[in-house]
């Protein structure tokens, strides 16, 4: 289905609402596709296709509203759906925060062609991917000590059209190319496994999938002979690959959502100091070929760069419309939402400040303390921001790597760790989220 049929599609949508007796209404219509390979021990595990059109109405009643859904795109399923969305919100409670854009802030309508959100070759058929991921196995089995490798390469290509009663209509449409691979080594109670992945809107930008295989191969012969560290307070350096976590947390503190809920460790801290003095968060939209880029919000306002956090400061909650008239703000354009629920807030792509120090330099200024490069589980209180994290990675001795550790728990308050973080300049350029590596002195492993 191409993008008009999209756009006709969430016309009717619309027309049904009108019809159905909502005073106002808003309309996506998602169509995707999804191809994906697996291969386990040398064998096709999982060769899978998926394509379709998903349809979702939002029905405003007065400050009443209700969302469904439907994979159904014919007349008579969208004629129900109005009737059982109109019905739904009549029933649903008062909202005063609820409501579309006002007509004078919504988005004017502009092409994302410049964004190069949309891979402009041929999709790549079943064969190619299987080859692919066949490559990505046989370069990790390739390292000596290495006994098995599960790999898989998908595509998909996903094309979105949004329409409100308020006037407001647009659509774009992004694809994405993954590669990734688990290696697995030892035998037992002391087998070990690790991986590596890349994903990219454009195939021609992924890296050689040998290297790939190869890297998830390295990492997965790193683990063996990993043991406990000692318990104590020490500083802990977090990984490139994992330290976009921490920022993580810091963006659910500020959501607008747990903000108007008093649900936030961050709650009274806008204009306060989060992160360390020059260091800022900054989200841009509108980066080029970014895999979380869109040239508006689900709401139909434009976006666009901004920081949310300033030269250590935080300056902005993430908000869409309805969490920023319960706080009484102006939105900040980060609504998101699906084809079954009302928008909410959410953020594309980021970057955190870098540091002037390789992840190398940080290691050696540790002194002794602990690399993590893997974290499982978590118990985080997101209302006084109290940490505790499952971990493993590398024990430092002396600012050099000594042994791989696991089984250890690390812990501290997230509002007194951010402050405290000392980046790397590590981060990789063509993540939706770029975090470099992350030094935190100071904090609690329970080891051995």
């Amino acid at each position: 289905m191409s993008a008009p049929d999209l756009a006709e599609l969430t016309h009717e949508l619309l027309k049904a609402a009108r019809a159905a007796g909502a005073d106002q209404a808003d309309a996506l219509a998602v169509r995707g596709t999804a191809l994906s390979v697996d291969i386990r021990q040398g064998q096709l595990e999982q060769a899978e296709r998926a394509e379709g059109t998903d349809i979702g109405l939002r029905v405003l009643i007065g400050q009443r509203q209700a969302c469904v859904s439907a994979s159904d795109i014919s007349a008579v399923t969208i004629a129900a759906l109005a009737e059982r969305a109109v019905a739904m919100a009549r029933e649903a409670p008062e909202d005063a925060a609820t409501g579309l854009a006002d007509p004078g802030d919504l988005a004017a309508l502009r092409d994302s062609s410049g964004l190069e959100l949309e891979d402009g070759g041929a999709d790549p058929d079943a064969a190619a991917l299987e080859a692919a991921a066949r490559g990505l196995e046989a370069a990790a089995l390739e390292a000596e000590g290495i006994t098995q490798a599960e790999a898989s390469a998908t595509f998909s290509r996903r094309a979105l059209h949004l329409a409100q009663s308020n006037g407001f209509a647009g659509g774009y449409g992004r694809s994405g190319h993954s590669r990734s691979v688990v290696a697995f080594c030892g035998s037992g109670t002391a087998m070990e496994r690790d991986y590596a992945g890349e994903a990219r809107p454009w195939a021609t930008d992924l890296p050689d999938g040998a290297g790939i295989g190869r890297l998830a191969a390295e990492r997965a012969l790193q683990r063996l002979g990993a043991v406990k560290p000692p318990t104590g307070t020490f500083p802990v350096l977090y990984d490139e690959r994992i330290a976009s976590s921490l920022i993580g947390h810091l963006l659910g503190a500020i959501n607008g959502e747990a903000v108007a809920r008093g649900a936030s460790w961050a709650r009274d801290l806008l204009d306060q100091p989060v992160l360390p003095a020059g260091v800022s968060l900054r989200e841009d939209p509108l980066r080029k070929r970014g895999s979380s880029s869109r040239i508006f919000d689900a709401e139909g306002l434009a976006t666009s760069a901004k920081d949310f956090v300033a030269d250590g400061v935080l300056t902005s909650w993430v908000l869409d419309l309805a969490t920023a008239r319960r706080l009484k703000l102006r939105p900040t354009a980060n609504a998101m939402r699906g084809p079954s629920a009302p928008p909410s807030p959410g953020t594309t792509n980021l970057e955190l400040t870098p540091g002037t120090a390789s992840r190398d330099d940080l290691i050696a200024q540790m002194g002794t303390g602990l690399l993590v490069t893997s974290l499982i589980g978590s118990t985080i209180n997101p209302t006084t921001g109290d940490y505790s994290r499952g971990a493993s990675g590398w024990w430092v001795e002396k600012g050099r790597l000594s042994h791989p550790v696991h089984e250890c728990t690390i812990a501290g308050n997230l509002r007194d760790m951010l402050r405290r973080i000392v980046q790397a300049n590590d981060a990789r350029q063509h993540l939706a989220i770029r975090v470099p590596s992350i030094l935190i002195d100071g904090m609690t492993i329970a080891g051995v």
